[in-house]
C-alpha cells in the first residue's frame, strides 16, 4: 500500500506541479486507501475508523491536529506520537496509512483526506449527498415525492439533508456538491427583474442609436 501511495503521489505531483491543492491531494490518498481497504472486505469498518480519528481526536483537540501538521516536528517524533496514540486503537491498515501520510508530509491535511475517503466511498456505493432548503417544513408525502425526483436528478441514491430557512421565499433550493439548483420564488423574481432591466437598457440604447443616426432610420 505504501508503494502504491508514493507512486500515485509522485505522478500526481508531476501532473499538477504548480497547481496543487489540498482537495486534489486528498482525493489521491482517498482513492489509494479505499483500493487497499476493498481488498480486505472491511471497507465500512476501516472508513469508520478514519472518521472516528477526525471526530474523536482531530476536531475535539485542534492543538493535537496542529501538532501533527507542524513542520517544526520531524518525522521520527511524529511517528512516535502516532504509535503511542493510535497503534493499539486502530487496525494495521489504518495505522500503516497514517505512517505513510507522515512519511509523505501529508498529516497537515489528514482531516480533508478523511472527508475525501468518505466522499469517495459514498460515490462508489452510488450515494449522493443532497442538501434541500425550504422556507417551511415539508409534509411527508411531498418529501417522498421529492426524494423520488432527486433519485432521477442525481442518478444515484440521494442522502438528503433537510434544512428550513425562512429567507427562501417559497419554492426550494437544492444543493448537490458545489452545484446549487435554486428554484425559489425569490430567485425567479430576481431573474425576471434582471431580464426587465436588461430589456429596458437594450431599448434605451436602441433609441440612442436611432437618435444619433443622421438618416433617422
Amino acid at each position: 500500500m505504501a508503494q502504491d501511495l508514493e507512486a500515485r503521489d509522485a505522478r500526481f505531483a508531476a501532473e499538477f506541479a504548480g497547481d496543487v491543492t489540498a482537495e486534489k491531494i486528498a482525493s489521491v490518498y482517498a482513492e489509494a486507501f479505499l483500493n487497499a481497504a476493498e481488498k480486505t472486505g472491511q471497507v465500512e469498518e476501516l472508513v469508520a475508523e478514519l472518521r472516528a480519528i477526525e471526530e474523536e481526536v482531530l476536531k475535539p483537540f485542534p492543538r493535537f491536529a496542529e501538532l501533527l501538521g507542524s513542520a517544526v516536528i520531524n518525522h521520527e517524533e511524529k511517528l512516535g506520537i502516532l504509535n503511542r496514540v493510535f497503534e493499539a486503537r486502530v487496525s494495521p491498515l489504518v495505522m500503516n496509512f497514517l505512517r505513510v501520510l507522515n512519511r509523505r508530509d501529508r498529516l497537515d491535511i489528514l482531516g480533508p483526506i478523511v472527508r475525501a475517503v468518505q466522499e469517495e466511498w459514498d460515490r462508489r456505493r452510488g450515494l449522493v449527498h443532497v442538501k434541500v432548503i425550504t422556507a417551511t417544513p415539508i409534509e411527508k408525502d411531498l418529501l417522498e415525492r421529492l426524494e423520488g425526483q432527486l433519485r432521477k436528478l442525481v442518478g444515484g441514491v440521494p442522502v438528503v439533508q433537510w434544512q428550513v430557512d425562512p429567507r427562501v421565499i417559497g419554492g426550494i433550493v437544492i444543493q448537490v456538491g458545489d452545484k446549487i439548483m435554486d428554484a425559489s420564488v425569490e430567485t425567479q423574481l430576481r431573474k425576471i427583474r434582471q431580464q426587465i432591466i436588461d430589456r429596458s437598457a437594450h431599448e434605451i440604447q436602441s433609441r440612442r442609436n436611432r437618435f444619433c443616426d443622421p438618416t433617422g432610420d
